[in-house]
């Protein structure tokens, strides 16, 4: 069974004279019934594991893969401490003892980061930086981490720094998967957003805060002084 589509609702209310009022509110209808709504709770009851499996198949077969994070390091980008100590706190709220499992399935997932045929696209916040998950060393770490992935050609990364001017606040993360699916991390849940229309909203917002960032040698240039004020 195939979900009907905006164009499928549009063209139906129009044969059928349908006012346009009326069309708006069945393809608001449509919209959210497009909007997969996942509870953590729910994704984690096998383990933290079984998630980062399911995230990789998600992973698999893209060619473009878009990360905006404003609250921690992605991911695809951690150090296995960084990881373990993300897991560690989730595993807290959530009653999981799976922790070394999840962080070894996260690393295997990060093999993708080297595919040839693949591009990996991620715009972090000055605030994704900053943020002390873990000890000072495990911060250091994971900042060296990312000064390394400089020589990558599958790999680009750059820094929305607090005082770059923005035409909407960074809100929340998402990560965007080619311009197929896009996911949204609540405190509590996931979205998973498949309408074209919120997905081309996405692109326009990635597009913006990575315009306002800083690329290349800049963002190099900042992380390594994030790390020198640690240590």
């Amino acid at each position: 069974m195939q979900t009907a589509s905006v164009a499928d609702v549009e063209a139906w209310t129009t044969a059928l004279g349908i006012d346009r009022a009326a069309r708006d509110l069945l393809v608001e209808d449509l919209r959210s019934l497009r909007v997969e709504y996942a509870t953590w709770r729910r994704q984690t009851r096998s383990g933290l594991a079984d998630r980062q499996r399911v995230g990789q198949a998600i992973e698999d077969g893209t060619s473009l893969q878009r990360t905006f994070q404003s609250a921690l390091v992605p991911g695809l980008l951690q150090t296995s401490d960084y990881a373990r100590a993300v897991f560690s706190g989730v595993a807290d709220l959530y009653g999981k003892t799976d922790v070394e499992a999840a962080v070894r399935a996260r690393m295997e997932r990060q093999d993708a980061l080297y595919l040839p045929e693949r591009s990996n696209v991620f715009v972090v916040t000055e605030g994704a930086l900053r943020t002390r998950i873990g000890s000072p060393a495990v911060h250091r770490a994971q900042l060296a981490r990312l000064l390394a992935l400089d020589s990558s050609d599958t790999v680009e990364l750059s820094v929305l720094t607090w005082s770059a001017p923005v035409v909407r606040a960074p809100l929340h993360g998402f990560v965007m998967f080619d311009d197929r699916l896009v996911l949204v991390e609540t405190f509590t849940a996931e979205l998973a957003l498949r309408e074209p229309d919120d997905i081309a909203l996405y692109v326009r917002l990635f597009d913006l805060y990575s315009a306002a960032a800083l690329h290349g040698a800049e963002a190099t240039a900042f992380i390594a002084g994030i790390a020198r004020e640690l240590g």
